[in-house]
């Protein structure tokens, strides 16, 4: 199977050496609009060869999107134009509304399967590619149900030879619970990021009292921007839903300060406490 990755960068790299390490592909091809990223994915071994899309997207059996969510809806559909009889299209975005909109009346729909693999560091480029960062991960299928019952089998067989759990979703569906789950995690650490930055002026202090609390909440912060603005552009109004009420909860908590609320104060961080029913 010859497996063309558009965008060789984290998720897309990430991929690229699961499928050589578990001897899915005969063939991987990439497409990097950068040189230098290009040269660098190819020394890395996350590609064998580097191609125009127009190219790799006739050539291959199974194309892969992992380049920013804005920029998926067209690629998806240019790539439908022009794959195989039998060639199959995936994205690995992290917003699927629009993308499934944009593609529904597409003549080639079924040949397309919307993919969302919940893994993810605050690196980005081909050096941040690793070696089994899927293992073990919820990957989202969305809208199983308007793919091609083969095109869909080959990406589950995918995961499930990386031993990556699947659930399946409607697109909307989806982009609710990330924003909860996943989105707002992010606009916390770069809020917290911003807020200790005007706050604490020396930077020695940050750096020699921060303690594994701070670093593990604020990790998220060092992500990059051109992956996370589309992302909360194009998930704008379940990330304002969930911002709300995040902001809502933090007023709570200010409330309770201000008016020497132990008990409040007890009560509320014992049902947060309760979040180890569901994470361990």
């Amino acid at each position: 199977m010859r497996v063309f990755i558009v965008g060789l960068g984290l998720i897309g790299g990430s991929l690229g050496l699961a499928l050589r390490d578990h001897e899915l592909a005969d063939e991987i091809w990439g497409a990097e609009l950068n040189e230098e990223r290009a040269s660098e994915a190819l020394q890395l071994g996350l590609a064998d060869r580097i191609v125009p899309f127009e190219e790799g997207v006739a050539a291959a059996d199974l194309t892969i999107l992992a380049t920013p969510v804005d920029t998926i809806p067209l690629l998806a559909i240019k790539a439908l134009n022009r794959i195989g009889e039998r060639g199959v299209v995936a994205d690995m975005g992290s917003t699927k509304s629009e993308l499934c909109e944009v593609i529904a009346q597409h003549a080639r729909r079924d040949r397309f399967v919307a993919t969302h693999p919940m893994w993810g560091t605050e690196y980005s480029g081909p050096s941040a590619a690793v070696h089994g960062a899927f293992t073990g991960r919820t990957v989202v299928l969305c809208e199983g149900d308007r793919s091609a019952p083969d095109a869909l089998a080959l990406v589950e067989r995918i995961f499930r030879t990386l031993d990556a759990p699947m659930i399946y979703m409607e697109a909307e569906e989806h982009d609710l619970h990330t924003a909860y789950v996943s989105h707002i995690s992010h606009i916390t650490s770069f809020a917290l990021a911003n807020t200790v930055l005007e706050k604490e002026r020396e930077d020695r202090h940050i750096f020699d009292l921060a303690g594994g609390g701070f670093e593990s909440t604020v990790r998220l912060a060092k992500s990059s921007a051109d992956t996370w603005i589309p992302i909360l552009m194009g998930n704008k109004y379940n990330v304002l839903d969930v911002l709300r009420e995040h902001i809502h909860q933090l007023q709570l908590i200010r409330h309770m300060i201000e008016r020497d609320d132990r008990e409040g104060l007890r009560e509320m961080i014992d049902r947060a406490n309760s979040i180890r029913r569901i994470i361990q």
